[in-house]
């Protein structure tokens, strides 16, 4: 039998998809739960940036009123007649320390303020620099003393190591300015801390503070 004659080949047709019918309240709840998810996005867009926009309300409000340490540093130090030999006779140690606060909303309330001057990690001298004074924002106020008699321990021995130190281009110092101190914004009052300030000074030939140590920030921190 040829290729021609043979019996013709039937093709299945692929059945036709059904078509279902929804009723009008299918669509009703459809479009209400597409309305819904569009408010609930919307309102949480609106929650996120609300928050995060009140987030940085508190961020900048924090670090403008959060307090800053005082900035203490050593603008005069000197000892007169160091360049003699019998310097300790009337031997005295005069200096200005300067404290600052740089905040903008919080001021300070300084009690029991003292320094104390080290050689050698020695005690030579100690005296109180002010009962108690209150700083405001964005000041500056100088502490002036003299220590002398009493006050100064040099002798004579003490001032020939002072001599040889000199000799060497400088006589190096540390001054320790401690103070009981209260943190205060508007009406609100922080408790007391006690403050302290270690500040290393060098004197010349002259006994005049060198340029390497005046105005120099000293380390401060609290107990």
């Amino acid at each position: 039998m040829s290729t021609a004659q043979q019996l013709p080949t039937h093709h299945q047709r692929e059945p036709k998809p059904i078509k279902r019918h929804h009723s009008a309240g299918y669509y009703v709840n459809r479009v209400r739960d597409s309305l819904t998810t569009r408010i609930s996005k919307i309102i949480c867009g609106i929650f996120l940036t609300l928050l995060f926009i009140g987030g940085v309300a508190v961020f900048i409000t924090w670090l403008s009123l959060r307090p800053h340490r005082p900035r203490i540093l050593i603008s005069n130090f000197y000892i007169p007649g160091l360049d003699q030999p019998d310097g300790f006779e009337n031997a005295e140690i005069s200096f200005n320390v300067t404290a600052r606060n740089a905040n903008r909303a919080v001021g300070y309330y300084y009690d029991s303020v003292e320094a104390f001057v080290y050689y050698r990690d020695r005690a030579i001298g100690s005296t109180p620099l002010v009962d108690s004074f209150y700083q405001e924002p964005k000041n500056t106020t100088i502490l002036s003393k003299v220590l002398k008699g009493a006050t100064l321990d040099v002798n004579s021995d003490r001032w020939r190591v002072f001599r040889k130190d000199r000799a060497r281009g400088a006589v190096v110092f540390r001054l320790d300015v401690t103070a009981m101190i209260r943190f205060k914004l508007s009406t609100w009052d922080s408790k007391r801390h006690r403050m302290h300030a270690n500040c290393d000074v060098a004197v010349g030939r002259d006994g005049s503070i060198l340029a390497t140590s005046k105005n120099k920030r000293c380390p401060v921190y609290f107990t």
